[in-house]
C-alpha cells in the first residue's frame, strides 16, 4: 500500500512538472513573439509635423466600399457631408474629379465646413461626348455659382496620358470653360505631358501636374522623393516661367507592392507626406496630396496599390497621423493574441504527446507552432484588409483555410518526427496540399510574369506551405542528425503513398469541373463590378476581355483549380521544373517591364546600361526575392522526392 501511494505521488509530480515546463515554454515563445513583435512596430520618426495638423490641399473621391464611378454606384450626400466634415479637420483645400456623378452638391457642403474647393470636370474619350458635355456644363454652373469656395476649376484628369482625346478636341473643352467662368482654368496630368503639348501650356491659366516617385519609369526610394520632386517643378518652371503651378497629385501608397525600391508603407507614406509638406513651405509650391481616403473601386484597375493611397481607409479610419511618431502596425497586440490563442489549442489538442517529449524537442515544437500561427494571422489579416467585395473575402478564407489545415498537417508530421513515428495518412494529405498550393503559386506568377505592374507580391499566400517545409527541415535535421538538404529522404514529408490512378483521375476531373464553374461565376463578377458594357459594347469584346481580366486577378480561384488539376496528374518533379521555369519568367517580365519605360529609355540611351540597370531594379526589390525564394522552396520537395509507386501523380 505504502508503495501504491509513493508511485501515485510520484506521477502525480511527475505530471505536475510536465505540465509547468509545458505552460512555461508556451509563455516564453509568447514572449519571445511577443518581443519581436513590439520591436518591429515601434513608433517610428516620420519626419517633422505638419504645421498646424493640416495640409493644403487633398484629392476628394468620396466613394466607400460597394460604390464606384465604374458601376454608377455614388455615395449618398450624408456619407459626402461627414466625409467633408472628417477633411475639415485635415485639409483646407479639397480637389474633385467629376461635377456630376453623385457630386452636384459638394462645393454647398464644403462651404458649410469652411473648405475651398479645386473644381474638376471628368473627361473621357469621344465615345463619352455626351457625359463630357454635361460635366462641362455642371461645372461651369457650380464654379458662378459659388464662386467664394471653388477658387480653381480643372477641365479633364490624364485624358491625354490614357490616349481617350487629342489635344485639340481637350483644347475645345477647356476654351468652352475659359469663357464662361471667372475662375483660373487648368487641365491635369503627369509633369512631362505639359512637356509634350506646349499647345495645352499657352492655352492653361496655370499648371496641374502629376509628379507621382512611386509610379515613375525610374522607381525611388521615399528617401530621393523630395528631390525628384523639386527637380521635376524646376523643369515645368523653367520651360515656363510665367504661369503659376499646382502639382496637383503627389503622395505614396500605404500597401501595396514593390516597385524597384519604392517601398509602399504606412510609414513610408507618412515621410513621404511630410516631406512634401516641407519641400512645398520652403520653396513656396502650391500642392495637393493623392488622396483623402482609401479607394476600393480602384483595386479593380491598379490591384491593392491602386486602392491605399488616402489619408483614411476605406473605413474612415486614419492611416497615419500628420503629427507625432507613426507605428505601421497598431494592431499587432490583437494579431500576436490570436497567434497566441492558436498555439495554446494546439499544445492542448496535443499536450499528451508533448509531456513525453525531451525539454528541447518541447521548446522547438511550441516555437514552430507559434510561428506558423502568426503567419497565418498575418496572411488573413493582410489580406482581408486589402479585399473589397465578397468574392475577394471567399478568397481570404480559402487560403486562410488551405493554410490553417496543411500548418496543422505539418505539425503532426513535425510531432510524429520528434516521436520517431510516422504518419502514412499525414503524409498524403501534406503531399496534394502543398501541390495545391503549387498550382496558386503558378497562377500568381505568370501573371506577374506577363502583367504585373499592378499587381501584389503573393508571398504571404505561401507562408504556411514554405515556412513549414523549411522548419520541417531545420527539426528533422536536429533530430536526426543528417545533412537534409542533400538527402533523398524528402518522404518523411510527403508520405511514400499516392492517389490510385482512378482516384487521381477522379480528383482532377472534379477539380477541373469546378475551376470551370468558378472561372464562369467570376467572370460575371467582373463584369458586373466595372464599366465593361460601356467600354466594350460588342458582346463578344466584352466577354474576351473579362476572360483575360481573369487570366490576371490575383484574388481569383477559377484558374488555379484548373493548375491543380494539372498538377495532380503528372510527377511531381513537373512541378518543380514549372516552378524553376516561373522564376526565370518573372525575373525576365520585370526587367522587361523597366527597360520598356519611356523615361527609362530617357535615363539610360545606351543598351548595355539600360539592361543592366533594369536588372539591378529587379534583383534588389526584397519583396520579388521573397516570392521567388517562395517557388524556389516549394520546388524543392517536388525536386527531391522519390516516387516509390507508378500510380497516381
Amino acid at each position: 500500500m505504502h508503495y501504491i501511494l509513493l508511485k501515485v505521488i510520484n506521477n502525480v509530480l511527475s505530471l505536475n512538472m510536465k505540465i509547468s515546463r509545458l505552460i512555461v515554454f508556451f509563455l516564453l515563445v509568447i514572449a519571445v513573439n511577443g518581443l519581436l513583435s513590439w520591436l518591429s512596430n515601434l513608433p517610428q520618426d516620420a519626419g517633422p509635423d505638419v504645421p498646424d495638423g493640416k495640409i493644403s490641399s487633398v484629392s476628394f473621391a468620396p466613394f466607400r466600399e460597394g460604390q464606384s464611378p465604374l458601376t454608377e454606384v455614388f455615395p449618398k450626400a450624408e456619407e459626402i457631408d461627414e466625409d467633408l466634415r472628417l477633411l475639415s479637420t485635415e485639409t483646407h483645400t479639397i480637389r474633385t474629379y467629376a461635377s456630376t456623378r453623385g457630386l452636384t452638391d459638394v462645393a454647398a457642403m464644403a462651404q458649410k465646413y469652411g473648405l475651398n474647393v479645386i473644381q474638376g470636370a471628368w473627361i473621357g474619350g469621344m465615345t463619352m461626348a455626351e457625359e463630357n458635355q454635361a460635366e462641362i456644363d455642371q461645372l461651369i454652373k457650380v464654379a458662378n455659382q459659388y464662386p467664394d469656395v471653388i477658387k480653381r476649376v480643372i477641365v479633364g484628369n490624364e485624358v491625354l496620358l490614357r490616349g481617350e482625346l487629342e489635344p485639340e478636341q481637350l483644347l475645345q473643352y477647356i476654351r468652352q470653360v475659359k469663357k464662361a467662368v471667372k475662375q483660373p482654368v487648368s487641365y491635369a496630368d503627369v509633369w512631362s505631358f505639359y512637356m509634350r503639348y506646349p499647345e495645352i501650356a499657352k492655352e492653361v491659366d496655370f499648371f496641374t501636374v502629376h509628379i507621382l516617385p512611386y509610379w515613375e519609369d525610374e522607381p525611388l526610394t521615399i528617401e530621393e522623393t523630395a528631390a525628384h520632386i523639386e527637380k521635376n517643378y524646376r523643369k515645368i518652371r523653367e520651360a515656363y516661367p510665367d504661369k503659376p503651378i499646382l502639382i496637383g497629385e503627389s503622395g505614396w501608397p500605404s500597401a501595396g507592392r514593390q516597385r524597384g525600391w519604392a517601398v509602399p508603407s504606412v510609414v513610408n507614406e507618412a515621410k513621404f507626406i511630410r516631406s512634401l509638406v516641407q519641400l512645398a513651405n520652403k520653396n513656396g509650391f502650391d500642392y495637393n496630396v493623392v488622396e483623402a481616403f482609401n479607394q476600393p473601386w480602384k483595386s479593380q484597375l491598379e490591384g491593392v496599390v491602386g486602392a491605399n493611397w488616402g489619408l483614411y481607409s476605406a473605413d474612415r479610419e486614419l492611416v497615419f497621423p500628420l503629427t507625432g511618431k507613426v507605428t505601421e502596425n497598431p494592431l499587432w497586440p490583437k494579431r500576436l493574441l490570436y497567434a497566441a490563442l492558436i498555439t495554446l489549442l494546439v499544445g492542448g489538442w496535443q499536450a499528451k504527446a508533448l509531456f513525453r517529449l525531451a525539454p528541447i524537442r518541447l521548446l522547438g515544437f511550441l516555437g514552430f507552432t507559434q510561428l506558423l500561427s502568426t503567419l497565418l494571422v498575418n496572411q488573413i489579416g493582410d489580406y482581408w484588409y486589402t479585399s473589397y467585395s465578397l468574392i475577394e473575402r471567399l478568397q481570404v478564407w480559402f487560403i486562410g483555410g488551405l493554410s490553417l489545415l496543411l500548418g496543422c498537417l505539418i505539425l503532426g508530421r513535425t510531432l510524429d518526427v520528434l516521436k520517431d513515428s510516422m504518419s502514412e495518412k499525414c503524409g498524403l494529405w501534406i503531399r496534394y496540399l502543398i501541390l495545391a498550393f503549387v498550382a496558386i503559386a503558378l497562377y500568381e506568377s505568370q501573371a506577374l510574369a506577363l502583367n504585373g505592374r499592378y499587381l501584389s507580391m503573393p508571398y504571404p499566400m505561401t507562408y504556411i506551405p514554405v515556412v513549414g517545409i523549411v522548419g520541417f527541415m531545420v527539426i528533422r535535421y536536429f533530430v536526426k542528425g543528417e545533412n537534409y538538404i542533400f538527402s533523398l529522404r524528402i518522404n518523411d514529408l510527403f508520405s511514400t503513398q499516392a492517389l490510385s490512378v482512378k482516384s487521381a483521375k477522379i480528383v482532377s476531373l472534379v477539380l477541373a469541373l469546378t475551376g470551370l464553374l468558378l472561372i464562369v461565376i467570376e467572370m460575371d463578377f467582373i463584369m458586373h463590378n466595372s464599366n465593361y458594357e460601356e467600354a466594350y459594347p460588342v458582346l463578344f469584346d466584352r466577354i474576351y476581355a473579362t476572360f483575360m481580366v481573369t487570366c490576371n486577378y490575383s484574388q481569383l480561384m477559377g484558374w488555379p483549380m484548373l493548375i491543380a488539376a494539372v498538377l495532380f496528374r503528372i510527377p511531381l518533379r513537373a512541378c518543380a521544373y514549372a516552378l524553376i521555369f516561373m522564376v526565370l519568367a518573372i525575373i525576365i517580365g520585370e526587367t522587361c517591364t523597366f527597360l520598356m519605360g519611356h523615361d527609362f529609355i530617357e535615363s539610360y540611351p545606351n543598351v548595355g546600361e539600360r539592361v543592366s540597370m533594369a536588372f539591378i531594379y529587379t534583383i534588389t526589390n526584397c519583396e520579388l526575392l521573397l516570392w521567388l525564394a517562395s517557388l524556389l522552396i516549394l520546388a524543392f520537395p517536388l525536386w527531391q522526392y522519390r516516387d516509390n509507386k507508378t500510380s497516381g501523380a
